[in-house]
């Protein structure tokens, strides 16, 4: 009689002192949508799978026992990033999810609801349609019991498949995590729904905004009028806090750009959106697609070809957006991959194994013209020098230098907002 096979172990892999990344949690590709019939419903399975195992075809592996090659400077993030990673680097067991995101269901607000019931338009009803999201389009709707206006964002699901698009889930669990923080966009609640075709709808409603930075700048643009100052340091530093909170909760923003920033007239309340594109951070690092962000703000080693990265890309787009709002334009409005590196050398100077190391290491790299850097105050015209030394710490070439967007909020540029918002 044969002995039955002893089924594998799970691979214990403590990981080296220089993964500065927490193992927060991974989204799967395809979740059925009965996963997330309520806010306090798992939206992964409760326990660590085993580190090559794959729970479907269509699913990713959610551990992958082999770490793969790092970004050179991918190890100097960790100021960004909880205190359990750290705790994960001195090689606490094996490695496994921080959290689940039963867990962190369990911490969105309690106002957050999700399918069944009345559909959709039963409860709401469209006024306008206001945009699209990176993929949905956008309402301005109206809650029928209360008259509240919030964003409607419609998302359709695939007819050929019985689970819920990856770029949707993505975006409901972790907005289900950080509609905790006042500056990111709050998620009120969560709809499926049927069309005139007979086509599954997703309907997630949003606290609704009146404007984003996109159209708060180029209104000044056009009427030629400089941002004030003090109006400037007010936005970035709630984008800062914004982008500090969710980095603290181990996500990448990764398409950070003023059309993803929802503002209040009234108040100047500015609100991080769209998080479409967003990934949680994992142990080991994974590899990302580095066709992500908006050419404009897009980091040079993404541009480079970069597939493992982290933080620093967000901090990256930050340091485009406060140029911008200074200047009223783009600091580099390339219109090609090429030619938008070609513009951040032209403007900071060709980077070189000095300045970056690992630079040529990088799947794009060639030989490009060198180029000498042009001084800030000549490029962004208007800011002190704490402003300037902010902005050259962001947009700094190799990654593991930018400053973290915690320490950014103690920087002396926002020694007086900082008194005004506390």
């Amino acid at each position: 009689m044969k002995a039955k096979p002893r089924p594998s172990p799970r691979v214990s892999v403590p990981p080296p002192k220089s993964w500065a990344i927490p193992s927060k949690f991974v989204i799967s590709k395809r979740i059925r949508w009965s996963a997330c019939a309520s806010p306090q419903t798992a939206l992964l399975p409760p326990h660590p799978l085993p580190p090559a195992y794959k729970s479907s075809p269509k699913s990713q592996t959610l551990l992958h026992p082999h770490p793969p090659r790092t970004h050179p400077s991918s190890d100097a993030i960790s100021d960004d990033l909880p205190k359990s990673a750290a705790r994960a680097r001195e090689g606490e067991g094996r490695i496994r999810p921080m959290a689940t995101m039963q867990h962190q269901a369990a911490a969105a607000p309690p106002s957050t609801t999700t399918g069944g019931g009345q559909r959709a338009m039963d409860l709401y009803e469209k006024l306008e349609k206001v945009g699209e999201g990176t993929y949905g389009k956008v309402y301005r709707a109206r809650e029928k019991a209360t008259g509240r206006i919030v964003a409607l964002k419609k998302t359709r699901l695939p007819e050929d498949d019985e689970g819920v698009p990856p770029t949707a889930m993505r975006e409901v669990s972790l907005l289900r995590m950080l509609s905790q923080d006042p500056h990111v966009v709050r998620l009120l609640d969560l709809k499926q729904g049927v069309n005139k075709e007979g086509q599954t709808i997703l309907y997630l409603v949003f606290e609704y905004m009146d404007t984003d930075l996109k159209k708060f700048i180029r209104g000044h643009r056009n009427n030629r009028e400089k941002i004030p100052e003090a109006t400037v340091k007010i936005l970035m530093y709630q984008l800062c806090k914004g982008v500090a909170f969710v980095h603290g909760r181990g996500v990448l923003h990764r398409d950070l750009k003023p059309h993803n920033l929802l503002m209040d007239r009234k108040t100047m309340a500015l609100k991080i959106a769209d998080l479409g594109l967003s990934r949680a951070i994992t142990v080991p690092i994974k590899k990302y697609t580095h066709e992500i962000l908006t050419l404009w703000y897009r980091a040079p080693e993404i541009l480079l070809g970069a597939t493992h990265y982290s933080t620093p890309v967000d901090i990256w787009s930050v340091g485009c957006i406060f140029a911008e709002l200074v200047t009223n334009q783009p600091l580099f409005p390339g219109d090609s991959e090429l030619q938008q590196l070609l513009h951040i050398f032209k403007l900071l100077g060709t980077p070189n194994e000095e300045v970056w190391p690992g630079v040529d290491k990088l799947p794009n790299w060639h030989v490009y013209p060198q180029w000498k850097p042009t001084k800030l105050s000549t490029l962004v015209p208007g800011l002190d020098a704490d402003g300037y030394d902010l902005l050259e710490k962001m947009l700094v070439f190799e990654p593991g230098k930018r400053i973290p967007a915690k320490k950014a909020l103690e920087h002396p540029y926002f020694n007086d907002v900082r008194k005004e918002m506390h």
